[in-house]
């Protein structure tokens, strides 16, 4: 097998092109030589994320050889991003999240969520919907998805065998239910910082290029309402306009006190696993009620350390370290990649140099560029990874507040907002992959329903950031 198809052999040689003639041909006069090696490193990396002409956590590390080497950032600045806070935050949620998963508390919360909305057609989507939103505030995207879409799919098989539904009914729901899964799994993670890497991008590059600490509680105040409001419309959008579910008629499905009673009760496992993760979240929420004071990232690392210690039934402990092995480490290179960027773009004052490039913006006003950055940032990450938007166009925008004479809080969110709203391809997002696979949906019905889930999705997030944001963060 070739590994190096036309478009990643295309990235492979662009990218260091890019690097050598920014270096060898931009003036002095025009940039100074610090500044334009860290441009000329963004170049090459941002080429080989977006063609993923090497693995991304390769390119990743790109920051790491070039900058120091070249004199455009000292090596104690470019590697200290890779051990960033937010980065060590987003371990510890990781870890959390894992043990979710090994002691299979998910789907118990899953079935709760759904025995109780109820068991009419409409009410299952809302239930599904709810059940991938919650679990997505706290778990990544993809992981929330693949947990869910066996229930999904359950539900379905469930409708079709008892005939509770047919034909065209049936196919509308299915679809509905599945789409609610892979949309709802990206908008449960606006909520809050740990459910979507962007939003952390967002929270790091704030405190290391604008020294401004944005907190847990502080996101989840702005992020939550964001989530329910977007949750509201997809649940009308795909239930009463775009599929028109039909109401369930005579038997309803019996799966979830089925599969309930197949768990049998909580065991000791489950419980130590959620009672550390709603003292996490709980901390995490209320830790200014704390005597001293702790950080996110403590109360993050500190969740996961003690999946360590407290034992289990079996003889071991809740979490071993072989659990580790699915802890998404490449992640984590990205993410500190693409601070280790933005380091070098404070450091070397590029913001500044970007600034004045973006003044032609000065006549126009701010809602109308926030409108134009969000648009173009939620359909740029349908053919990007999400966490590579955020990591490229999120530093770009403290120049942009800077030309617009603006706070630049606002173009940050709404970037990372959008770089985790993309609906309409397959390809677009790890959810919306997974629920494709299922071969229920066309590639038409995902970008039919998804071209006006995004153009939906501006309208929130501009409304929300333009409105909202400045109240939270006053």
């Amino acid at each position: 097998m070739n590994v190096y198809t036309p478009t990643k052999l295309a990235g492979l040689l662009l990218g260091p092109i890019g690097f050598l003639l920014i270096i060898g041909l931009m003036p002095e006069a025009e940039l100074a030589y610090a500044p334009r090696v860290v441009l000329a490193v963004t170049v090459w990396t941002a080429v080989w994320w977006i063609t993923e002409a090497v693995p991304i956590p390769a390119a990743s590390l790109l920051p790491i050889i070039l900058m120091p080497t070249l004199g455009g950032l000292d090596m104690e600045t470019t590697a200290k991003a890779y051990g960033d806070p937010i980065v060590f935050m987003y371990m510890g949620g990781f870890i959390i999240a894992i043990a979710i998963e090994k002691w299979n508390l998910h789907k118990r919360m899953a079935l709760h969520i759904l025995k109780r909305i109820g068991a009419e057609s409409h009410r299952i989507v809302l239930g599904v919907m709810l059940s991938t939103a919650f679990l997505s505030m706290w778990i990544s995207n993809a992981a929330t998805a693949l947990m869910m879409l066996p229930v999904a799919l359950a539900i379905i098989k469930e409708v079709q065998e008892k005939e509770i539904l047919k034909g065209g009914s049936l196919q509308k729901f299915s679809k509905s239910i599945l789409l609610a899964v892979a949309y709802a799994a990206s908008i449960g993670g606006l909520a809050t910082l740990v459910g979507s890497v962007p939003n952390a991008v967002f929270a790091a590059m704030s405190r290391q290029m604008l020294n401004r600490e944005i907190m847990f509680f502080e996101w989840f105040l702005f992020g939550f309402p964001v989530s329910v409001l977007f949750l509201i419309i997809l649940y009308f959008y795909l239930t009463k306009v775009q599929f028109k579910v039909s109401r369930f008629s005579g038997k309803k499905p019996g799966f979830i006190d089925h599969d309930l009673k197949a768990l049998g009760a909580m065991t000791k496992e489950e419980k130590s696993v959620f009672a550390v993760f709603l003292a996490t979240a709980f901390l995490w929420m209320f830790k200014f009620l704390l005597p001293f004071q702790l950080s996110d990232t403590s109360i993050a690392i500190l969740g996961a350390v003690l999946l360590f210690l407290i034992p289990s039934a079996r003889g071991e402990r809740i979490l071993e370290w072989k659990d580790m092995q699915t802890l998404p480490w490449g992640l984590l290179l990205l993410f500190g990649g693409g601070l280790s960027l933005a380091s070098g773009f404070s450091a070397t004052n590029l913001t500044a140099w970007i600034s004045g490039k973006l003044k032609l913006l000065d006549g126009h006003p701010y809602l109308f560029v926030l409108i134009v950055l969000t648009a173009a940032i939620l359909f740029m990450t349908e053919i990007m990874s999400n966490t590579a938007v955020a990591n490229m166009v999120i530093p770009m925008t403290v120049g942009l507040g800077a030309a617009l004479q603006v706070e630049p809080y606002g173009l940050m969110a709404a970037a990372a907002l959008a770089s985790s709203c993309a609906f309409m391809l397959p390809i677009s997002t790890p959810p919306n992959a997974a629920v494709f696979s299922a071969n229920v949906l066309s590639m038409k019905d995902m970008i039919k329903a998804g071209f006006w889930l995004n153009i939906a999705g501006v309208l929130i997030i501009v409304i929300s950031v333009y409105v909202w944001l400045p109240v939270v963060l006053q």
